[in-house]
């Protein structure tokens, strides 16, 4: 097998050291995996696709995990998808079964990951196969519909089409390309910048900005309140830890790995919707509701087994179809376009070596998070004692030297990273939603082209609902989409308001 010649000492090296150092960040309140990927980004490309991947995927997966860190020993949740994690993580610490919370959290984000991985190995090739069969007027519905679905799970829907359309909006700022149907003309740059934004902002300085520094300006911002300081973290003095706690839980560790990739193959929703919906359906079909919140195991397993489903579950769009499944493999993309190669529908068949070594790359990405997680927690639990003063002018330092150094050295890079790391910051301020605004940024070039193409091969805007039972079937899904969102958010002021 060709693969075989992809697994190198330095293939598996870079998986096990991007884990490790993905945990370090996950368990590290505030440093996401999603930061840990940002700041390594432009490492890869002096270390080619499938060994760059190899280091990008041991983060992602690693920074996942290692979110339960925190959650359980402090009841801050390391990243956005453990949330759940504290709600019953953190009172079993509190009454001294912190190590018994850990391990079950480790083994229940291994099945999640284990499981997500088989969905993806099986489901991504079919899907890219029946993309392939797409028109541009196909492609740029899927581009719309997730759009829609990333509007429909914001916290606010008018708020998440907006922020996609704003990211739209700025990605089409730079020259009208022929390419993209246009005639070489500048667009929506303001006066006395034509010389540095004639091709628009880089993408992978704003990634850096919207990922790294802004999550660096909120927790500096932030900081950690002294009664959830290092000094209350409570391990247990023995293990009290046994496989039998899994009794009875693996139908919820296979539903809750199960809506976890479900909602990764969602584009742009992200961690945390994942562990809440499956701890809401495991808490919603237990026999003892009541227990949720106090110390329940069950909640533990359900949110790290959907959380760490995720990982997989997001690969699916991004590899058949070329549109990220949340922000960490919106970065992913970077990745692929560092090494010049664009992900889509033909990207599975035309490079079936790096889609191997993306799957053997997951799968020991996941082995590698357990047994480091699982037989040396004590040690990594001491990490969520490392003094952010320290760590933050390390990472700042590496986004300007990333951003900086990507495009062989444009100054005006390091200061697309401080406005859009500024933007970030504001954005949480201002409750605009930054997943739908990226993926609206890298997908707003190909939604442009594949509309003009249209316009250009049909003639008119009614093809877009005519072409094919397929975009029928697409228009379904973006009204139903638009509809559930409309109705969640109706019954949600209801619920506010007491009704």
């Amino acid at each position: 097998m060709e693969v075989l010649h992809v697994i190198t000492p330095l293939f598996v090296s870079l998986i096990v050291g991007g884990t490790f150092v993905g945990i370090v960040f996950g368990a590290i309140p505030g440093m996401t995996a999603t930061m840990a990927v940002a700041v390594c980004l432009p490492l890869t490309y002096s270390l080619g696709l499938e060994n760059g991947l190899a280091l990008l995927l041991g983060l992602y997966v690693g920074g996942i995990s290692g979110g339960l860190v925190p959650a359980i020993l402090l009841g801050i949740p390391g990243t956005p998808s453990s949330i759940t994690t504290c709600f019953d993580g953190y009172p079993m610490c509190q009454r001294g079964d912190g190590e018994k919370a850990l391990r079950i959290g480790i083994i229940s984000s291994l099945v999640g990951g284990l499981i997500s991985l088989a969905v993806l190995y099986f489901f991504a090739p079919t899907l890219a196969d029946f993309a392939i069969q797409f028109s541009y007027v196909e492609k740029f519905l899927i581009i719309l519909f997730a759009l829609t679905v990333m509007a429909a799970l914001s916290s606010d829907m008018l708020i998440g089409i907006f922020s996609g359309f704003l990211g739209l909006l700025v990605s089409l700022i730079g020259t009208y390309g022929i390419e993209s149907g246009g005639n070489g003309e500048i667009r929506l740059i303001p006066p006395g910048l034509e010389y540095w934004l004639e091709s628009g902002f880089a993408l992978l300085p704003v990634l850096i900005g919207l990922f790294g520094l802004a999550a660096i300006l909120e927790e500096a911002e932030i900081g950690v309140p002294e009664s959830q300081s290092a000094r209350n973290v409570r391990l247990g003095a023995g293990t009290g830890f046994s496989l039998s706690v899994f009794r009875g839980q693996i139908g919820n560790l296979i539903r809750s790995s199960g809506i976890g990739t479900f909602v990764g193959i969602l584009p742009g929703v992200g961690g945390s919707a994942a562990s809440i919906l499956s701890y809401t359906a495991t808490k919603a079909l237990s026999s003892h509701p009541e227990t949720f919140g106090k110390g329940e195991p069950a909640g533990v397993i359900a949110s790290e087994s959907g959380n760490n489903g995720l990982t997989g579950g997001a690969l699916v769009p991004l590899m058949s179809l070329g549109i990220p499944g949340d922000s960490t493999t919106a970065l992913l993309i970077g990745a692929f376009t560092l090494q010049g190669i664009q992900v889509g529908p033909l990207f599975i068949g035309q490079n079936p070596v790096t889609w191997d070594a993306i799957i053997v790359a997951m799968l020991i990405a996941n082995l590698a998070m357990f047994a480091m997680m699982y037989f040396a927690i004590r040690y990594i639990a001491r990490v969520v004692s490392v003094p952010k003063p320290i760590l933050f002018p390390i990472i700042l330092m590496m986004c300007v030297i990333g951003a900086y150094t990507i495009n062989y050295g444009i100054m005006f890079d390091v200061w697309s990273l401080l406005i859009f790391g500024l933007f970030g910051w504001l954005a949480q301020k201002l409750r605009l939603e930054i997943a739908p605004f990226i993926i609206g940024f890298i997908l707003g070039p190909s939604a442009e082209i594949y509309f003009v193409k249209s316009l250009e091969s049909f003639g008119d805007l009614t093809i877009f609902f005519t072409k094919s039972w397929i975009a029928v079937v697409l228009w379904i899904l973006i009204a139903a989409s638009v509809a559930g969102s409309v109705l969640l958010a109706r019954k949600t002021r209801r619920a506010r308001e007491g009704r």
